[in-house]
């Protein structure tokens, strides 16, 4: 089981940001799931809505052999030789999914915003992620999805572009974030595993201030649902600042580095505080920096690229890297973007190594990222994925992963060396030596009292008889 790294709160996203329910009071940690709270997964949308806003345009991409900056980061070619995600399901809970030529063709999944049944998308937004996650190679094109051969499940809980009937017609209503909340998200969760789904991205969230507290206490019963019991990746993006507006610390306060940072948390955001239950994923820049506009927190567990975004078009047989904005272009960006290459990732993963259950395909790619230097914090979390090394890097287990201490005899001691023999010899070399030397001045003295003396002048040395002396 995946083990919480701190204890909290907190969870917050994309472009789609889901209305909230009535607040209940903030604690310390997201609560405990209650699986008595688990909601009825039937689709369909809990007020009678309509559509209040023209549908959402994107602007066309032109395609080439260029591989997009977001697929050039993640390298999912390096792993196709060995997986393309083939037999898995990624069930896409968002704005629906769009018809394209380069997708799968989707499985209804259900509509909990109209009468429809998940395979239509005003918002574009739902479309645009089933394309990071499992758009095919085309000829001539640098784009793909990250797992080409993985299924998707389409259904729709929230739209921008549709609202309550019964709140009226006004001015604030028409320009109100839409529909869809945590309780069709909960009800999403639940109908999305009960179809079989393998993996589940979330690129929405409910965002609340840690002080006002959020009612998610179905959305947390379903995501342990998805993955306690039907053993579902559940994949969610991180939040971003313009819709989770008051943000949370970014890094560890240096004047309390062992403190929790649960405990200064400002917004929180669901499902991705549910972290024990959820795979939760930050943005990074295409030099790998964090992304300004992705909230942080004690939740986030890792990053994928969310700027450079290319997908597939929902309005024609394209990409598109743009929206149509009042202003001009606006990129397609944020945590949103970057959960569905993480999804794709799961997708691999689970088709490479299909023995591995839910919670040990989020540890192996929590394992197998590119960790910062101080191994994890609440911007990128354990770091930025690497799908090939989740895919097929041999990790130990993690009994294994720091081996027991072990006894270690201590050396033998090495006994002194025995210099008998050598003392022996300098012994003798030195008696030798002084008889030498006594021997040497004993002869000495011996010669000198040999010596012959010498005789006075005009006398001779000869003694009488003696013969004649050379003159």
């Amino acid at each position: 089981m995946r083990s919480r790294r701190r204890a909290g709160i907190v969870l917050a996203l994309t472009a789609t940001v889901m209305t909230t329910c009535a607040a209940v009071p903030a604690t310390a940690a997201p609560p405990a799931p209650d699986p008595g709270l688990l909601p009825d997964g039937t689709p369909g949308a809990p007020e009678p809505t309509e559509q209040r806003a023209l549908c959402t345009a994107v602007q066309p991409f032109p395609d080439g052999p260029q591989v997009p900056v977001a697929q050039q980061t993640m390298d999912f070619a390096a792993v196709w030789p060995l997986t393309r995600g083939a037999g898995q399901l990624v069930a896409v809970i968002d704005t629906g999914v769009a018809p394209h030529p380069r997708l799968p063709e989707p499985i209804a999944g259900g509509d909990y915003v109209s009468d429809g049944d998940g395979r239509s998308d005003c918002d574009a937004h739902g479309t645009l992620v089933a394309g990071l996650i499992a758009a095919r190679p085309a000829d001539g094109s640098g784009f793909a999805g990250g797992a080409p051969e993985a299924g998707l499940i389409a259904i729709r809980q929230s739209s921008r572009n549709f609202s309550d009937r019964s709140s009226g017609d006004d001015e604030a209503t028409r320009n109100s974030t839409g529909y869809g909340d945590v309780r069709t998200l909960a009800a999403a969760v639940r109908r999305a595993a009960d179809l079989g789904a393998t993996v589940i991205n979330i690129s929405e969230v409910a965002c609340a201030l840690a002080s006002d507290g959020l009612a998610d206490g179905a959305l947390g019963a379903a995501v342990q649902y998805a993955t306690d019991v039907k053993d579902v990746v559940v994949v969610a993006a991180g939040g971003n600042t313009d819709t989770c507006r008051a943000s949370n610390p970014g890094g560890v306060d240096p004047l309390h580095p062992a403190a929790d940072p649960w405990d200064s948390v400002v917004t929180v955001a669901s499902p991705a505080w549910y972290d024990d239950y959820v795979l939760t994923v930050g943005s990074v820049e295409p030099d790998g920096s964090p992304s300004p506009f992705a909230l942080p927190g004690p939740w986030v567990d890792v990053a994928a690229p969310g700027s450079g975004i290319v997908s597939v078009d929902p309005a024609s047989d394209g990409l598109t890297a743009a929206y149509v904005g009042t202003d001009g272009p606006v990129p397609i960006a944020g945590t949103s973007f970057a959960a569905p290459l993480v999804a794709a990732t799961a997708a691999l993963v689970r088709a490479y190594r299909p023995e591995l259950d839910a919670r040990a395909v989020m540890d192996r790619i929590e394992r197998t990222a590119h960790a910062p230097a101080e191994g994890w914090n609440p911007r990128v979390g354990h770091g930025v994925v690497d799908p090939l090394a989740a895919v097929g890097a041999p990790l130990p287990t993690r009994d294994d992963a720091i081996p027991p201490p072990r006894v270690i005899a201590a050396p033998t001691p090495i006994p002194p060396p025995d210099n008998t023999s050598r003392n022996v010899a300098w012994i003798a070399s030195a008696v030798v030596s002084g008889l030498l030397v006594v021997a040497a001045l004993g002869a000495a003295v011996a010669r000198r009292r040999v010596r012959p003396r010498a005789h006075p002048p005009g006398t001779s040395g000869a003694g009488p008889g003696s013969g004649s002396m050379p003159s």
